[in-house]
């Protein structure tokens, strides 16, 4: 497991050396770590092959995972340059679709929004971009990371950028509430389902389950939904944010029917915006049923008899 220190010397070398021998490093890194990544490895040609809805010859999967894993370290280095780039820079850099919902809804006296996220590019420059350029308050549940103290300095590297963070864990939800209520943009990393309650979908063919918080949440407050993803296109990091989700409660239907819909909605969309860029997508642990089985795991529960 790399550690605090390792990670706080990334980040020190990488706002400190030129931006473009940063980039080279990162690429190189990655590219060395997606030779060496075992099970992380056979996911990423596994989610690969999902995608492009084909298998790859074993001389295009190592080239396509090797490429993944560069993706995966420039987002890192993306991400500890931040808090050292300016302003202007980062509109510089940035380009996007969709932004006007997120104004529409977010502020003082608004609604507030939820974004659904894969893990896709790189959110927090997005993140970083909607609080010092347009002034969007951000609020962004995550997944608690061990040791407790490489939590927390990542949590501390995310607040210098504007955002406001709370883990993943039994007070998201209120969390969330109390965040809607002051107006925020909700983002909500949602591809993969980490505490093993989410719903059941169809995603890119295979059956698997997603969280349904976002779409609980959307159902009950009726706060605007958007699928959203930050890949890096035509050299800048876009910002994509898809239009608004239908999610009006069904009659006669359960709640829990209306958020299996919804949340079904949320992984065609996710679709949708990783076929773009497959490579980008940097989903490192297992998320289906036959994952497991690839790798000589027990399926966890949650995933049996779907």
């Amino acid at each position: 497991m790399v550690g605090v220190a390792a990670y706080k010397a990334g980040s020190y070398l990488a706002r400190t050396v030129p931006d473009g021998v940063a980039t080279s490093v990162a690429r190189a890194g990655g590219f060395t770590a997606g030779l060496m990544a075992g099970d992380a490895g056979t996911v990423v040609g596994r989610n690969l092959e999902r995608v492009y809805g084909r298998l790859l010859s074993d001389t295009e999967k190592k080239r396509k995972i090797a490429e993944t894993f560069e993706w995966y370290g420039r987002y890192y280095v993306e991400s500890f340059r931040l808090p050292n780039v300016s302003v202007d820079e980062l509109d510089r850099g940035f380009s996007y679709d969709g932004v006007a919902s997120i104004e529409a809804n977010c502020g003082p006296g608004k609604s507030g929004a939820i974004l659904a996220l894969p893990h896709l590019g790189t959110w927090e420059w997005a993140a970083f971009w909607l609080a010092r350029v347009i002034k969007v308050k951000v609020t962004a549940i995550v997944e608690p990371l061990q040791p407790p103290e490489l939590f927390e300095w990542f949590v501390g590297l995310r607040e210098s950028l504007g955002m406001e963070i709370h883990p993943l864990g039994p007070d998201a939800g209120k969390q969330i509430i109390d965040a809607l209520g002051r107006g925020h943009l909700v983002c909500l990393l949602c591809d993969r389902d980490l505490q093993g309650n989410g719903v059941p979908v169809e995603f890119f063919g295979e059956k698997t389950t997603l969280p349904g918080g976002p779409a609980t949440i959307a159902l009950r407050t009726g706060v605007p939904l958007m699928p959203a993803a930050v890949p890096w296109r035509n050299h800048a990091r876009h910002g994509w944010c898809r239009p608004p989700l239908k999610i009006e409660r069904t009659k006669g239907v359960r709640l829990r029917d209306d958020i299996q819909r919804v949340t079904q909605m949320i992984a065609d969309e996710f679709e949708i915006m990783i076929r773009e860029t497959p490579e980008q997508w940097h989903l490192l642990n297992p998320n289906w049923p036959s994952d497991y089985e690839a790798l000589g795991r027990e399926i966890p529960e949650h995933l049996r008899d779907l």
